[in-house]
């Protein structure tokens, strides 16, 4: 064990690409989604520790980015639509008084990645889906610590990931590898027997799988513990978000994917565990709400007071566990399988998930056609070649075949149903 690479994320190694006694200064990509918006909060109730320069995201919220915009000061708001940008900068205008400078303005699918090599301490990485990598990328070049709630850049490119990443110079932001992370900081790696990834089940836990065929979308959003956006949301009830996770958690700490184990965890109030080698297994526990994992993703080595709730330990509470079950939810063995065939079959599963879970939203796709439709195209792109040096490119053109192929499969079976 001592002697396999070093791991991407490691609680007993401090990145500081910035030294310095004032506020660090904060890029935010994403900013007017969950996570993004969930930062900002804890920003401004702290800014004495950060300073935001930066927001970007994909333009669907022009009222809410300029209101962020405005609040936080920054010096340049970046947008993914160039169409919105006429709107943004009427927006901007209407809140800032006369006479005061308006942040520059970015636009294009390529302003985030611009973005996130600016100038700053660290970069906050909340976009959600593949289109993250290329700005993780810029982060981790331009020497930038980054807090990474992007699973999927780190899923689709891991070999690029890690072969541009520092020592410390990512951390983890999803609720559960920040708990691992926190947990890791207990021991030694060679402490470390596994890593126990928490589930809450999702909306759908205790179902067997003839009784999911007929859930609609509604159903599948109707999260029981935590408030998310929908795609993540849908993700949960499929675990497929509980895949990425473990692919993930594989990738930072460079530990075996048969020694990362799901469980599942209703109340989720643990959100990961480790177990060590002398039979302890720690666990990382707080009330559902990612302002704890974003303070550890910004204020690392420091912790942030009052970032989040804190339990009523007054009240009397019950914490289950329950093993997964993998027939009813066969997402999680699908992703070990993609993990473990590496190369492009991530990017191929994560890209023709994105799509089903469109088709689902749109109806064109039933709940149980999700993972099935993934499942076939995973398979049909068969076993990467074994020692082939992964690039942006190979990722793109992955990407892009799996996209198509999930759209075809997708229109068949709908063909088929309206035929029934």
């Amino acid at each position: 064990m001592t002697d396999a690479p070093a791991p991407l994320a490691d609680p007993h190694l401090v990145y500081d690409p910035v030294a310095g006694d004032g506020p660090k200064d904060v890029v935010i990509l994403g900013s007017t989604g969950s996570i993004g918006t969930q930062a900002i909060d804890l920003v401004l109730r702290n800014p004495d520790r950060f300073r935001v320069t930066v927001l970007s995201a994909n333009g669907g919220r022009v009222a809410l980015l300029a209101e962020q915009a405005h609040r936080l000061r920054v010096r340049t708001v970046a947008v993914a639509r160039e169409d919105v940008v006429p709107e943004l900068r009427e927006a901007l205008s209407a809140r800032y008084g006369a006479g005061e400078p308006l942040p520059e303005i970015l636009a294009g699918p390529d302003a985030a990645t611009q973005v996130a090599a600016s100038d700053c301490h660290t970069v906050l990485n909340g976009i959600t889906g593949s289109i993250g990598l290329a700005p993780t990328l810029a982060a981790l070049e331009a020497g930038r610590t980054l807090a990474l709630a992007n699973k999927e850049s780190l899923i689709v490119g891991g070999p690029l990931v890690k072969a541009l990443a520092k020592p410390g110079q990512i951390i983890p932001v999803d609720s559960e590898h920040a708990a691992l992370f926190q947990a890791l900081a207990a021991g030694t790696r060679a402490d470390v027997r596994k890593l126990v990834v928490t589930a809450s089940g999702g909306p759908f836990r205790g179902r067997t799988r003839q009784e999911l065929a007929a859930v609609t979308v509604e159903d599948a959003l109707a999260h029981p513990t935590w408030a998310m956006g929908p795609v993540i949301t849908i993700n949960s009830a499929t675990l497929v978000n509980k895949g990425l996770e473990v692919i993930e958690a594989h990738l930072l700490y460079d530990i075996p994917f048969d020694r990362i184990e799901v469980v599942v965890h209703p109340q989720s109030y643990v959100h990961s565990m480790v177990e060590f080698t002398d039979g302890s297994t720690l666990a990382q526990a707080t009330p559902p709400d990612m302002r704890g994992p974003i303070a550890i993703g910004l204020g690392w080595p420091e912790r942030v007071p009052d970032a989040a709730p804190v339990f009523d330990w007054s009240k009397a509470s019950t914490w289950e566990f329950f093993p997964l079950d993998n027939e009813a939810f066969p997402s999680v063995n699908l992703a070990r399988h993609v993990g473990e065939l590496a190369g492009t079959a991530p990017a191929v599963f994560n890209a023709a998930n994105e799509e089903c879970v469109e088709a689902f939203r749109t109806g064109a796709l039933p709940y149980l056609g999700i993972i099935d439709t993934v499942t076939r195209v995973v398979e049909e792109h068969g076993t990467p070649a074994a020692g082939t040096s992964l690039t942006v490119p190979d990722v793109l053109e992955a990407e892009t075949w799996a996209r198509a192929r999930a759209r075809e499969l997708t229109a068949r079976t709908a063909s088929a149903e309206a035929h029934a």
